[in-house]
């Protein structure tokens, strides 16, 4: 008997709680603020990424759950909206007047017994969410996906999966992502410098006209741009103009915010343009002074030997494929294409267990013309 009254004492509370709302005049005008608090999220972390304070895969990772607070706020207001309305209103208190304390006995006549053993809880949620216990990315890029392609002008979405389809390595999709984040929301600096990230990375580092074009256009809006900034050098060192590429790199390091986390990325593609090998920490002031100093021929000839302390390496392990990549470039850069092919079928060799990066190898080559 003290179980039952137990129930009905459970169910007159559940009937309160669903009547209480509804007897509420609610104005559904929360989903807009909501809108506008993720947006500002979503700008701060780019402020953030950009200031050096957080890295790469951090800020894809607040990109994502935002977005999904983000999209969430974006369908609310349709569901507020059916709530305001009387008919959906007397239809809920109807249900909950007849179907809790009517269903609720039943349920449990039907399923319930206290003679079920219990069951962990730990265990009902893997058997709910799988035994990593929450949903994978490819799950969350999924919904984002289905939401796109209900809202296919929902700027703030393009601008969220971008960035996550260049950490999956879906070079191709995060270029048009991009594009799209660009004609909803406005050619800004940082999603220019994005774009012209991509194209490069489609052509496995290569700065195509494209690319270079969409630096430009980010270094007209914001000259101080650090991504921009890097890759016009690195064009400008893919064409031979290594004096170019040192000073645009050496102007960014002058440039950096305290703690910036791609210095050192820097500093080892400027050690690479002035030939002045880079230790751990970075090339210091005497390096890069004494590189300067050096006539054309010394410098390619200390460049010659870094090149080969690279191949050195590599054919010893042979499983880096950025490694391979930049020596392909360096040889090309150095004129020596015969040496590129070389190093290229040494790659494919050394990676032929790994037919994705070997794929990578195949199109650098193609994009530098070494076919044939």
């Amino acid at each position: 008997m003290i179980l039952w009254v137990i129930f009905a004492s459970m169910t007159a509370a559940a009937i309160f709680a669903v009547l209480w709302p509804l007897g509420r005049n609610l104005r559904a005008a929360r989903g807009g603020s909501d809108l506008n608090v993720y947006k500002d999220q979503l700008q701060e972390i780019d402020s953030d990424r950009a200031a050096g304070l957080i890295g790469e895969a951090e800020a894809e990772a607040a990109r994502l759950e935002v977005s999904r607070r983000l999209l969430a706020a974006a369908d609310a207001p349709s569901a507020a909206a059916a709530s305001e309305n009387p008919r959906w209103r007397r239809a809920a208190a109807i249900a909950a007047l007849i179907i809790l304390p009517c269903g609720a006995p039943g349920l449990y006549v039907a399923l319930g017994s206290p003679d079920i053993p219990g069951e962990p809880a730990l265990a009902r949620v893997k058997t709910a969410q799988g035994q990593d216990g929450g949903q994978s990315v490819a799950s969350l890029v999924s919904q984002v996906e289905a939401h796109l392609a209900r809202n296919p002008n929902d700027g703030p979405g393009w601008e969220v999966i971008g960035p996550v389809y260049m950490r999956l390595g879906r070079y191709d999709d995060a270029v048009e992502a991009i594009r799209k984040s660009i004609a909803l929301n406005g050619d800004a600096a940082t999603r220019e410098a994005d774009l012209g990230e991509a194209l490069a990375t489609v052509a496995n580092g290569v700065v195509t006209a494209d690319a270079k074009a969409a630096f430009d256009r980010a270094m007209a809006r914001d000259p101080h741009e650090p991504k921009a900034r890097y890759f016009l050098g690195l064009a400008a060192q893919q064409d031979g103009k290594n004096d170019e590429a040192a000073a645009i790199w050496r102007a960014l390091l002058a440039d950096a915010p305290a703690g910036a986390q791609w210095v050192e990325f820097v500093r080892e593609a400027l050690a690479q343009a002035t030939g002045a090998p880079a230790p751990a920490a970075g090339p210091s002031a005497r390096d890069v002074a004494a590189a300067a100093d050096m006539s054309d021929d010394q410098q390619r000839e200390m460049i010659r030997g870094m090149v080969g302390r690279l191949a050195t390496r590599l054919h010893e392990d042979g499983a880096d494929v950025e490694g391979w990549l930049r020596l392909v470039r360096a040889y090309v850069v150095l004129g020596d294409r015969d040496k590129a092919k070389d190093a290229a079928a040494d790659a494919r060799r050394a990676l032929a267990d790994h037919p994705d990066e070997i794929k990578r190898i195949d199109e650098l080559v193609k994009g530098l013309g070494l076919e044939g």
